[in-house]
């Protein structure tokens, strides 16, 4: 059945549980009319509306709305007559040649069942095929968390596309990570000047995605990840290590040294702060206490408390604090699971109320830890990854991998439901339309999981209805371009944050190079010079280390090249006829992949100045013209680059990027001299 509906030409994602497609064809009326029944309980008719939308957008035809059965229309979108006999979001749809019904036992279910149909109309146009489809989800909660905080602000404009977006791949949860860019009252030291987003936002987004479907839920970090508001002059001396705020930013420490000390009564004041004033402004009454990595917990101002109690203790104490203050408001907390997997005892002796966010990204995960919360009677919803972070193009592979394994842990071991992950680590470099394709894998496995084995298949699928591409290659094409990946945007944070801003390496940076690679791709040559605690190397010695660690992959970059300019021309001929829908879109790849070539160049350029790859000239002239040449082009690229951000995004952290590609090729000429 779903060979044949591809060779078709049409596709609908998530996957229907059950579908029968008969021969023939429903033609949409020229002027047809759309009966939403009240009991819907979409009071503005959302949903009749988008339908009109696609309508409108796929024939040009303009349609009618109206409710009772006086007004009857070829579409009808009402409540199943017994409703409590399946699943919240089940429905059923049909499209027959007198007209198309949708049928969902509540508002979730009718929503559900428009999107489907919806697809359908992009896909056909006005000559529907005819199908009986009865649906219903996995997961009763499919959620999406998208990072709003290390870099990259969005607009208002650009949640509610989202919004949107998600709506139509049957998303029902959003929530948006916050450390320091929301406009709190009197915390305007953490927040200037990164573009915040104030409470009428919320408010407005709230209803937005209330009226599709979706529940906004309040997350803000309340213990750890707090480095923004640990730098100010008000607030540092609640951090563990007050003493280090004043150091130069630095993208990998921001998401290294963050964390509270809890000793101190104050820090419970501003958690609570944070919680109380924020839960206001949602209607929801689930709140995302975060509570990840803690990394400094017990090791600076509280490490008397710490050799007291325990680490253990202490975060237990801690969150279980924030969790009650949470019920006692009747709200019903949530929080990360990576702190209480590293020590299993706190499972033990966390609030029967909270519900485990378990994050495991790996594209290769096993079950031991979904399998380990499922023992301990504890709530969790899975959290998987899109893998878009750190870097200019996503990783599709990884993100397929990853999220198909955490879909099929989560049914294996009945979690809640599924939060799907989108991050912006290392300043947000990756624009949010990369994450596409992993949002809509996320979308299918939260509804269907395992029902699209093959990876090629569901690109395939993704490129017709999402790209517009009848090709069905671009996926393909992109996730190929991501292998070409040599030297990548956290590659040359690194290089640029082993200087510790006097001359000297910074020690924490230089710890994480053996994270840049898997363990099975580590030189052990490097990982030895690394670990020896003899003397500490210099700036420059520490440079050559982390390129001598990745030379590998720097040294095929030249190879990479090739593939990158191939994949730019054969995704800008397939966006060309897709028409100006996905423009955007085509914009955001030709950036990304130009920007990856000039970082593969540039990894080339450093590698081979420190002599750990040949000389890639043999004229020092010709080498100095090229090296001039290649700051020029990653100047150029920025502004390329700015611009795309400024479609999607506030101004936020752009400066600190553009700062970065500077130094750059400030360093570049200064060495071609």
């Amino acid at each position: 059945m779903n060979g044949q509906i591809l060779l078709q030409g049409w596709t609908i994602i998530p996957t229907p549980q059950t579908m029968q497609h008969k021969a023939g064809i429903a033609l949409l009326p020229m002027c047809g009319r759309i009966n939403e029944a009240r009991t819907v309980g979409d009071d503005r008719h959302i949903l009749a509306a988008q339908l009109i939308d696609d309508i409108r957008a796929a024939t040009g035809l303009e349609w009618d709305i109206a409710t009772g059965d006086r007004w009857p229309g070829f579409i009808t979108l009402t409540i199943l007559d017994n409703p409590h006999a399946h699943p919240s979001g089940s429905y059923t749809l049909d499209v027959t040649p007198d007209g198309v019904t949708v049928a969902g036992v509540d508002f979730e279910g009718v929503r559900n069942g428009v999107q489907t149909l919806r697809q359908l109309i992009r896909q056909c146009g006005a000559a529907l095929p005819l199908l009986h489809i009865e649906d219903r989800p996995a997961f009763e909660t499919r959620g999406y968390y998208l990072d709003v905080t290390r870099g990259r602000v969005p607009t208002l404009d650009w949640l509610k596309h989202w919004a949107d977006k998600l709506c139509l791949y049957k998303y029902n949860q959003l929530q948006l990570y916050v450390e320091h860019t929301f406009r709190f009252d009197g915390m305007s030291e953490t927040w200037r000047g990164s573009s915040p987003l104030a409470p009428r936002d919320i408010l407005d987004l709230d209803d937005y995605c209330a009226e599709r479907g979706i529940e906004l839920v309040p997350s803000v970090s309340t213990f750890g990840h707090l480095y923004m508001a640990l730098r100010t002059r008000s607030l540092r001396d609640l951090g563990e290590f007050p003493e280090t705020a004043d150091e130069p930013f630095g993208f990998i420490d921001r998401m290294r040294h963050h964390t509270l000390n809890i000793s101190d009564e104050r820090a419970f004041t501003l958690s609570t702060k944070l919680i109380d004033d924020y839960l206001q402004l949602f209607r929801s009454d689930k709140f995302n206490i975060c509570a990840d990595e803690t990394f400094d917990l017990g090791r600076g101002r509280s490490k008397t408390f710490a050799e007291e109690i325990g680490v253990a203790a202490m975060y237990v104490d801690y969150v279980t604090r924030l969790c009650r203050h949470l019920e006692a408001q009747g709200k019903q907390p949530m929080m990360w699971g990576d702190i209480a997997l590293e020590h299993p005892e706190i499972l033990e002796r966390l609030p029967e109320a909270v519900t485990l966010l378990n994050w495991q990204y790996d594209p290769q995960v096993t079950d031991e830890k979904v399998r380990t919360v499922a023992q301990s009677g504890a709530t969790q919803i899975v959290c998987p990854a899109v893998w878009c972070w750190n870097a200019l193009l996503p990783r599709i592979d990884d993100a397929w991998n990853n999220i198909t394994r955490m879909a099929r842990y989560g049914t294996q071991y009945q979690a809640a439901g599924m939060l799907v992950t989108d991050w912006g680590d290392l300043g947000h470099v990756n624009d949010p339309r990369m994450a596409i394709p992993g949002m809509i894998i996320g979308a299918q496995e939260s509804w269907n999981p395992g029902r699209i084995p093959d990876e090629t298949d569901m690109l395939r699928r993704i490129s017709r209805l999402e790209y517009h591409d009848a090709s069905g290659e671009l996926l393909d094409i992109l996730a190929r371009a991501s292998h070409a990946a040599c030297f990548q945007w956290n590659h040359l944070i690194t290089w640029l944050e082993l200087d510790d801003g006097r001359g000297g390496v910074n020690t924490g940076v230089l710890q994480t190079i053996p994270g840049l690679l898997p363990e099975n791709e580590r030189p052990d040559d490097v990982i030895r010079a690394l670990q020896d605690g003899s003397r500490a190397p210099s700036l420059v010695e520490s440079r050559r280390m982390l390129l001598r660690y990745l030379k590998h992959h720097i040294s095929l970059g030249e190879t990479a090249d090739h593939l990158l300019q191939t994949s730019a021309r054969r995704i800008s001929a397939i966006t060309a006829t897709a028409g100006p829908r996905i423009a955007g879109n085509a914009a955001a790849f030709r950036v990304a992949i130009e920007g990856q070539r000039l970082l593969n160049r540039v990894g080339l350029q450093l590698a081979s100045d420190v002599g750990v790859i040949d000389s890639l000239q043999s004229s020092a002239a010709s080498q100095h013209d090229d090296t001039a040449r290649l700051a020029e082009a990653l100047e150029i690229w920025m502004e390329a680059y700015a611009a795309q951000w400024s479609t999607l995004s506030r101004d936020s952290e752009l400066r600190r990027l553009q700062d970065t590609v500077w130094e750059l090729t400030d360093y570049l000429r200064f060495q071609s001299v």
